[in-house]
């Protein structure tokens, strides 16, 4: 009887043994184990887009001419006939400055060109004494030489007479210098004088140009010092803000793509709300680099992103109605507000494009392999410098193509790109299925010949009220 149970058991068991093979044979026939899992992945086809191709950057809406008013002539404030943003043309009267030093100055020039003139006539007076000295002179000179001559007179009184009549020709000689001393010294007074009337003319101030007090640094009462002495206290500055420009520091890296004449579109944060984008062009870029010193061409700091200013009008035409509704004295932009500038560096209309994301690169390095023990002995085996020059190789841009669900490499050519698209030149054609996504996997996990699968869609989460929405 325990024979027979013992017997029992052993053909259980061996009946289980024979189910578990036969089934796994089953399921790995129908695929249900030892296959790799495939990889879920997003599609998108290849299509023809407009592609448009900006640089970003952002910066200070600031007016294109903006004038800065320093005085030339230190002194008190004593009248201040404007307010900022005021709007002033030019030669109005700004503001003046306390006067008194500047014209007692004046006057002491004043008088002292009268005093050099005075001081002229009277060397011309003491010239024409000086010639009426020399007409007499040689008037006794040759009366004497005439007595000498004839032996009336002795050597001594003629050489008295002979001198007398030399000292009365340098005479005449000293007081033409006299006059021309005078003269010069006319001059310098009269330049004194000029001088100091600029300096009482400069106390007031008049508008240079047309434009708006876009900043009033000064009030009445307040000592200012002039240009003349040192740097100056800034007074006021007059802009016009009718014609603004947004002023952009672009990475060297984007620089070469902007030239003269590029369309962009501005968005300006005071106006971010109500989703206005106002046009612009690029009228100016540096030849220098921002932060860079004028000695040695280095930068301030060896950290510093190199960058380069770009000059963006604000074109009217896309303002006009915000000028109309606001009035004349008021302007929709104000200097130093934020925006942010895309400027148009290319545009391609109707080309062949994949998303960004599809696009990635793959050197040519074969994969590492275990080295044998005697491939250091085989003469055909890759030598330090083949390697070498393999490692050099540019890398290559790929996409991976759907072909019944296995990815297949492809090595593409790529042109101008958008925030979301780029150009395929080469390498695809119209309505493929490539994989756009996740950029994860297409960049450093996805393999040619590697299963792939459609990645399902992500659940919504549902809200903090679901149940009583179900409900």
């Amino acid at each position: 009887m325990a024979r027979k149970s013992s017997n029992r058991i052993w053909w259980i068991l061996g009946g289980i043994v024979v189910l578990l093979v036969a089934g796994l044979f089953v399921a790995k026939a129908a695929g249900w184990i030892g296959q790799v899992k495939p990889t879920e992945v997003e599609f998108a086809s290849v299509k023809s887009t407009d592609i448009i191709e900006t640089v970003s950057a952002s910066g200070r809406v600031q007016p294109e001419v903006e004038v800065v008013l320093s005085p030339d002539v230190s002194g008190e404030i004593t009248a201040l006939y404007v307010e900022e943003g005021d709007s002033v043309k030019q030669g109005q009267l700004l503001l003046k400055i306390r006067p008194d030093n500047y014209e007692s100055l004046f006057a002491r020039a004043q008088a002292t060109v009268n005093s050099s003139k005075a001081n002229t006539e009277q060397s011309r007076a003491a010239l024409a004494q000086a010639e009426s000295r020399l007409l007499r002179a040689k008037a006794d000179y040759d009366r004497n030489k005439k007595l000498f001559d004839d032996k009336v007179i002795s050597a001594a009184d003629f050489e008295q007479v002979r001198a007398n009549y030399q000292v009365a020709q340098q005479d005449i000689e000293a007081a033409k210098a006299n006059i021309s001393a005078a003269q010069y010294n006319v001059k310098s007074a009269e330049a004194s004088l000029r001088d100091a009337a600029e300096n009482l003319r400069k106390t007031t101030i008049f508008a240079p140009v047309n434009g708006v007090i876009s900043l009033l640094n000064v009030e009445v009462g307040e000592r200012v010092v002039g240009t003349s002495q040192m740097a100056g206290t800034e007074l006021m500055r007059i802009a016009n803000l009718s014609n603004m420009e947004v002023r952009v520091n672009v990475n060297e890296n984007d620089i070469v793509r902007v030239t003269l004449g590029d369309t962009a579109d501005i968005d300006v944060d005071a106006y971010s709300s109500t989703g206005r984008v106002f046009k612009g062009v690029v009228t100016e870029i540096a030849n220098t680099a921002s932060g860079l010193t004028a000695a040695t061409g280095a930068t301030v700091s060896a950290d510093a992103v190199t960058e380069f200013e770009v000059k963006v009008k604000i074109l009217n035409e896309s303002f006009q109605d915000l000028m109309a509704s606001r009035g004349k004295r008021s302007y929709p932009f104000k200097p130093g507000m934020t925006a942010s500038v895309d400027i148009i560096t290319d545009r391609r209309p109707n080309v062949l494009s994949v998303p960004i994301a599809a696009v990635t690169t793959r050197d040519n390095k074969p994969e590492a392999q275990p080295q044998e023990p005697n491939a250091s002995n085989d003469p055909n085996a890759p030598t330090d410098k083949d390697k070498s020059i393999k490692d050099k190789e540019p890398v290559k841009e790929v996409v991976f193509v759907d072909s019944a669900g296995v990815a297949k490499i492809r090595e593409v050519k790529t042109g101008i790109s958008d925030f979301e698209n780029i150009q395929v030149t080469s390498g695809l054609k119209a309505g493929e299925q490539i994989v756009a996504g996740p950029f994860i996997v297409v960049s450093k996990r996805l393999k040619d010949g590697d299963k792939i699968i459609k990645k399902a869609p992500e659940a919504k989460k549902d809200g903090p009220d679901s149940k009583e929405n179900n409900n």
